[in-house]
């Protein structure tokens, strides 16, 4: 069966199967093509009494050239300083991006982290990421935010009294789990209190007392866990608190 697009005299041969009264799926067998793409091209064309072959080649072909124009070119990848190869940091921040979304962060969010992760440094100041991902200043400043908010980057200034937005200043993903941790005691704390407000002993309040329970395992879970790690694979982060 052949693909791509219908040729002029394959529009003529519709046409002229119109006029003759055949059904769409009878003019397909008879072009060899699937009767969704003989329906498609007559109902975007004028229909069964307005279909012209000229003139759907000649919209096709608008059609085709304002999509080509609307297309923007792809810029080639500047070189690096560092040497690598652009393209595969670029999927590398790609994927690491989809990763951070997965987990909830929102997109910009996640690809202005994946970009100061894939820095030497582990840092960048707001106009760099702005150059960087080839986005608004204010798309990165409302980026940055979230993600000092949620401890998952720190701001420092270097010697020229630039702000720079820092994922290795001193125990980041340690502050993040603590403060994740934080958050999750609230919540079981929060339905703890459901339980006196719905009456214990109510099935409300054993949903919520099962969910502060569980809430309360995990919380004391990550602490542990993330001091464990703490200490194990930063064992001087601590004396220097």
């Amino acid at each position: 069966m052949p693909g791509g697009r219908l040729t002029q005299q394959e529009r003529r041969q519709i046409a002229v199967g119109l006029a003759d009264g055949l059904a769409y799926a009878e003019i397909a067998r008879g072009l060899d093509r699937p009767t969704s793409t003989i329906t498609r091209e007559v109902m975007r064309n004028g229909g069964p009494v307005g279909y012209k072959a000229d003139i759907a080649q000649l919209t096709t072909e608008r059609r085709a050239q304002r999509r080509k124009q609307a297309t923007p070119r792809a810029r080639p990848a500047a070189q690096r300083a560092d040497g690598r190869d652009p393209e595969a940091v670029r999927q590398f921040e790609e994927v690491f991006s989809e990763i951070f979304i997965g987990q909830g962060l929102p997109k910009m969010t996640a690809r202005t982290l994946a970009s100061l992760y894939a820095t030497d440094s582990g840092s960048l100041t707001a106009a760099e990421l702005v150059a960087h991902l080839q986005v608004s200043p204010a798309s990165v400043s409302k980026a940055v935010a979230y993600l000092e908010g949620q401890g998952l980057i720190g701001r420092v200034r270097d010697d020229r009294r630039r702000e720079r937005y820092v994922v290795d200043e001193g125990d980041i993903w340690y502050q993040s789990m603590i403060a994740s941790a934080a958050g999750t005691t609230s919540l079981a704390e929060a339905a703890r209190q459901g339980v006196s407000s719905l009456g214990p002993g109510t099935p409300a309040a054993t949903r919520l007392e099962n969910i502060a329970r569980f809430l309360d395992f995990v919380s004391e879970s990550i602490v542990r866990a993330a001091e464990q790690a703490r200490d194990i694979l930063h064992p001087n982060a601590q004396a220097e608190e």
